[in-house]
């Protein structure tokens, strides 16, 4: 416990200095280390042993986030020259690129890399990446300097986080029913009404203290559809979780990493993220 605490300390201190320097190029630096570690991981769960396809897979799921907006690296390079880098040539096209070369990795190395390897580096290192890049994407979706773009990368991380911890706890307090228990025998229906409740409570608090705080603050309407949607979402993250445990478990291993102590890897603290993230994605679309 007393692991799991000092590294949650830890956690919590590189985020307010990602939040402190959102609008620099350290965000999706930070985004980009975190998004090539969850491939990597993901990759050595897999057992994946062609390590061109390892070291190669890794290289894209950094690269990627940094096609997420125009303005991802303001103010070193104005989204101008970056918007012309990033669309010179069509993202389809580098992701086919990409998935030929694993192609023709399998065929260099057909007798010790099957296709299940190149479809689970194809997952690891181009659809985990695009999860990570909503990010940046939600970041600009108002415009690069907009506050309720942190605001919503808040809100998809309230819905994945708060969801998961109130789980916990209420589950430990109240839990009775099995949720899923030959995937994940410590869940149960009430932590999960517990997750959902917590996550529904603590957005209503951020809806709040940015209304408060925020130069513009969110109209009602903008401030009851991200309500009503929050407990969609917080399911949604619980989805996540548990697809997570399902692969985990198909791979026989505890956590994806170990890079924080007493809490697993990246991909272990980011799965219901990457559940929440794109349904946040849809819904800013319609009220942005």
């Amino acid at each position: 416990m007393k692991q799991r605490v000092i590294t949650a300390a830890v956690l919590l201190t590189l985020l307010a200095v990602v939040v402190w320097q959102i609008y620099t190029p350290i965000f999706i630096i930070v985004i980009s280390v975190f998004s090539a570690i969850a491939a990597n991981e993901i990759m050595k769960c897999a057992k994946i042993s062609n390590k061109f396809i390892q070291i190669f897979g890794t290289v894209v799921a950094f690269c990627l986030p940094y096609l997420s907006s125009a303005s991802i690296l303001e103010p070193i390079v104005e989204h101008k020259v970056w918007y012309r880098v990033t669309n010179f040539v069509p993202l389809m096209v580098w992701l086919i690129a990409i998935i030929l070369i694993y192609f023709l990795a399998m065929l260099k190395d057909y007798a010790h890399t099957k296709f299940e390897d190149v479809a689970m580096a194809i997952v690891a290192s181009i659809v985990v990446p695009m999860g990570f890049s909503i990010f940046g994407i939600l970041r600009d979706k108002a415009g690069y300097g907009d506050q309720i773009g942190v605001y919503l990368i808040f809100y998809a991380l309230i819905c994945a986080l708060a969801t998961d911890t109130g789980a916990q706890l209420g589950g430990m307090a109240f839990g009775k029913t099995k949720m899923s228990p030959n995937i994940s025998p410590k869940k149960t229906v009430e932590g999960a009404a517990c997750g959902i409740i917590f996550s529904i409570i603590l957005n209503a608090v951020a809806i709040v203290l940015y209304n408060k705080f925020a130069l513009f603050e969110l109209t009602r309407t903008q401030a009851s559809v991200l309500m009503i949607c929050a407990p969609f979402i917080s399911f949604m993250g619980m989805m996540g979780d548990l697809t997570a445990s399902v692969l985990k478990r198909n791979f026989g291993v505890k956590d994806f990493g170990k890079i924080f102590p007493g809490h697993g890897g990246v991909m272990d603290r980011f799965d219901s993220s990457l559940f929440t993230l794109p349904l946040v994605y849809c819904v800013a679309t319609f009220i942005v």
